[in-house]
């Protein structure tokens, strides 16, 4: 008795994450006359940030400086990205 009542709490718990779904589908963005998913164009954008971060690292000696370049490069990528995210496509 008391295994079922485990196994029916943990389809109540597992079920509650599904319930954010939506039926109007992904975020998405026509380009072309195609439809892109919105994370793609925010993903391209952070890894643009981060390569530019790293070349901005390099011209200016902060290479020789800064520790963790990589943790650095990509804190700002992730950064860009949410930023843009939150910007641009939170309705």
């Amino acid at each position: 008795m008391r295994r079922r009542s485990a196994e029916v709490l943990l389809i109540a718990l597992i079920s509650t994450g599904l319930s954010a779904c939506a039926l109007q589908g992904a975020p998405s963005f026509a380009l072309f006359g195609a439809y892109f998913p919105d994370w793609m164009l925010v993903a391209a954008l952070g890894i643009l940030a981060a390569g530019a971060a790293r070349v901005v690292m390099v011209a200016t000696g902060l290479a020789e400086v800064i520790p963790f370049q990589l943790l650095t490069c990509v804190s700002v990528g992730v950064t860009i990205s949410i930023l843009v995210w939150l910007i641009w496509f939170a309705r």
